[in-house]
C-alpha cells in the first residue's frame, strides 16, 4: 500500500500521475508527523508494521518524467504481532514514538535505534492514546471500557477507571499543560458523549458525562492550549464543535456545520497557523475518501497589530530531552517560539518553556481606606508607648485646627479669582482632620483646660490603649506646645464664626428677594393667560386678532 504527501498551500487538482511513499503491504491505519522535524512521519499499518518516512528535499508532485519515482521508507519497526491501529510521537522526547496493536500492547520505540524497550500491556484493543505535556504520562482508552494514564517508563498505570459504558469506541486527549484528560465515547443508550478527568483521580469524571448527540459516527477531540478550546470533529458527519475550557468545565462556544461528512481530520501544530489573519486553528478532512478540505477557525477581529492574548508563545522545534534522556528517566516541556516574531516577518525566537509574555500593569485605584490604614497601623504599633506618642498627636491636633480654621476663615473673605488653587489646596488639607473623627470644638476646648494643670497625672498605657480617642484632655501634654495655641485658635475660631453668620444672613436675603420677584412674575402669568382666554371666547376672529396678539407678546416677555 502507499500514500502521498501534498503541500498544504497548493489547493488544486492533483496530477494523474504522482510520487507515492509505497512499502506497506496493507491499509496504512494511522499516521503522526514527528512534531521536531517537518520531514519525518512515522505510519501504522494492518500488516502490523510501523514505518518511518522521510519527505525527500526539494519533494514535489509535478514532476516531468512519466513515472514519478515512488519513495520507500527510512527504517522498518517490526515487533507487533498483529495490525498497528494507533502511532503517536512524544511531544517532549525526541524520536519517541508509541504505537498501539490489536495484540493489546503499546509499544514505546526509540526510531534512532529502531528498538522498543518498553511495551504496556492492555486487557483489550486499544482505541486510542494521548501523551501528556511533558512525555512522561499516556493516556488510552481500551475496548474493555477503561480509562488508564500511564507512568510510561514503569510499564503500569499510575490512575485506572471506568470510562465510557458504550460499547463503541472512545476516545482521549491529554489538556496539554492541564492535569485533565477530555474523553469521547457513547453510553449503553448509544448517546455520544463527553467527559472530563482529573489525572490524579481516574475514578470519575468531573461533573459527569455530558450528553451530546444521538448520532452514530465516532466523535474526534482534539485541543488546543493557545485558546484553551477543545474541538470535537463527527465521524461521518460534517459538524466540529468547540468548547472553551473555564472553570474546570467546558462551555460550548460555537458549532462549524458542513455537509460534506468527514472521514477523518488532522490539525496543523499552532506554530503552522496564519497569525496575520487571527486564525486559531487550521484542520484539513478528508470527504468521502476522494479530496481533502482545509479548513479555518479565525476569531473576528482586525489584524492591524499582532493579538497577543490569543497568540501565546507555542511549542517550536526543540526537544526538551532527548531519547536516551528520556529512557534515563529524564523529562520536561520544550522550548516555545514567540510568534509576535513570526507575526513581524522575522525568524521564530525561542523563548523558555515557562515563558509569559508581558502584560500591562493596570492602572491603581485609589481606595479611600487607605489614607487610614497608616493611623491604624501606627496606634498598633506604638500603643505600648503611651508618652511619645500623645506628644506627637497633640502637636499634629494643634497644627491641623490652625491650618484648618483660616482655611475655612479663607474661603469667606473677598478674594480675587487669582487665589482659587490656594483654595482648592486648603480644602484638601482639611481631609486630614476630618478622618481622624475629632471635631474641632472639642479640641480647643481641651487644649484650653491644659494650661491649668500644674500636674499632670502618670500616663498608664493599659487604661489608654487607643490614643485616638475624644479624650485629649486625660492624656499628658507638656505646657510648652498648648499655651501658646489656645488663645490663637479661639480668636480665629470666634472670626470665623462671625463671617460664616454674615454669608448665611446675605444668601438669605438674596434668596427671599428672588421668591419675591417669582411670585410676582407668576401671578402676571396668570393673569394674562386668563384675559386671552376671555378674549377669545367673546370676541369673533376678526376683532380679537390684533388685542390677541399683543396679549401673546406681552405673556411670552413674562414667560422669558
Amino acid at each position: 500500500m502507499a500514500g502521498r504527501f501534498v503541500r498544504a498551500s497548493k489547493y488544486r487538482r492533483l496530477p494523474e500521475q504522482i510520487p507515492l511513499f509505497r512499502g506497506h503491504t496493507g491499509p496504512v491505519l494511522d499516521t503522526d508527523w514527528n512534531p521536531f522535524n517537518d520531514r519525518i512521519i512515522a505510519s501504522g499499518s494492518d500488516d502490523g508494521k510501523v514505518f518511518i518516512w522521510e519527505v525527500p528535499q526539494g519533494f514535489t508532485l509535478y514532476q516531468d518524467s512519466e513515472e514519478p519515482v515512488d519513495v520507500s521508507p527510512i527504517s522498518k519497526l517490526a515487533g507487533h504481532s498483529r495490525k498497528v491501529g494507533q502511532v503517536l510521537f512524544n511531544p517532549a522526547a525526541n524520536n519517541i514514538l508509541a504505537s498501539a496493536s490489536g495484540d493489546y500492547t503499546v509499544k514505546l520505540w526509540d526510531i534512532g535505534t529502531g528498538k522498543a524497550p518498553l511495551a504496556l500491556k492492555h486487557g483489550d484493543i486499544v482505541q486510542s492514546l494521548s501523551w501528556s505535556a511533558n512525555g512522561s504520562l499516556l493516556a488510552t482508552t481500551s475496548r474493555d471500557k477503561k480509562l488508564r494514564i500511564w507512568d510510561t517508563r514503569q510499564e503500569r498505570p499510575a490512575h485506572e477507571g471506568p470510562g465510557h459504558t458504550g460499547a463503541k469506541n472512545s476516545r482521549v486527549v491529554w489538556m496539554g499543560e492541564h492535569n485533565r484528560l477530555a474523553t469521547t465515547g457513547f453510553s449503553k443508550m448509544s448517546d455520544r458523549q463527553l467527559a472530563l478527568w482529573d489525572v490524579g483521580n481516574a475514578k470519575q469524571p468531573i461533573g459527569g458525562f455530558t450528553v451530546l448527540d444521538s448520532i452514530s459516527g465516532v466523535c474526534m477531540p482534539f485541543w488546543d492550549d493557545g485558546t484553551q478550546c477543545l474541538y470535537l470533529a463527527g465521524k461521518g458527519d460534517g459538524n466540529i464543535r468547540y468548547y472553551e475550557y473555564e472553570n474546570d468545565k467546558f462551555e460550548f462556544l460555537s458549532e462549524y456545520k458542513s455537509s460534506d461528512q468527514q472521514r477523518g481530520i488532522a490539525f496543523l501544530p499552532r506554530r503552522g497557523i496564519n497569525v496575520h489573519e487571527n486564525e486559531v486553528m487550521k484542520g484539513f478532512k478528508t470527504v468521502n475518501d476522494q479530496y481533502v478540505e482545509p479548513i479555518s477557525f479565525t476569531v473576528p477581529r482586525r489584524a492591524e497589530v499582532f493579538q497577543s492574548d490569543i497568540y501565546p508563545p507555542a511549542i517550536g522545534l526543540t526537544p526538551a530531552v532527548t531519547a536516551e534522556e528520556w529512557l534515563a528517566g529524564k523529562d520536561g516541556i520544550p522550548a516555545k517560539i514567540d510568534l509576535e516574531s513570526v507575526y513581524e516577518g522575522n525568524g521564530p525566537v525561542e523563548v523558555p518553556s515557562d515563558y509569559k509574555p508581558p502584560t500591562m500593569a493596570p492602572t491603581p485605584i485609589q481606595s479611600p481606606t487607605n489614607t487610614t490604614s497608616p493611623i491604624q497601623s501606627t496606634t498598633k504599633t506604638t500603643a505600648s508607648e503611651p508618652e511619645p506618642l500623645t506628644t506627637q498627636r497633640s502637636q499634629s491636633n494643634i497644627s491641623d485646627q490652625k491650618g484648618s480654621i483660616s482655611a475655612i476663615a479663607s474661603k469667606f473673605q473677598d478674594d480675587d479669582d487669582d487665589d482659587e488653587v490656594d483654595d482648592n489646596s486648603s480644602f484638601e488639607e482639611i481631609q486630614k482632620p476630618i478622618q481622624k473623627s475629632v471635631p474641632i470644638t472639642t479640641k480647643v476646648e481641651a487644649v484650653k483646660v491644659l494650661p491649668t494643670k500644674t500636674t499632670p497625672p502618670k500616663p498608664s498605657p493599659a487604661s489608654h490603649p487607643t490614643p485616638i480617642s475624644h479624650e485629649p484632655s486625660t492624656k499628658p501634654t507638656p505646657t510648652t506646645i498648648t499655651t501658646p495655641s489656645g488663645p490663637a485658635s479661639t480668636v480665629v475660631h470666634q472670626s470665623t464664626n462671625l463671617a460664616v453668620e454674615d454669608s448665611l444672613a446675605e444668601i438669605k436675603k438674596l434668596l427671599e428677594a428672588q421668591t419675591k420677584t417669582i411670585t410676582a412674575q407668576t401671578e402676571k402669568i396668570s393673569l394674562l393667560t386668563q384675559e386671552v382666554d376671555t378674549l377669545k371666547m367673546r370676541v369673533g376672529p376678526g376683532d380679537q386678532s390684533e388685542r390677541i396678539r399683543q396679549l401673546e407678546l406681552e405673556l411670552e416677555a413674562a414667560q422669558s
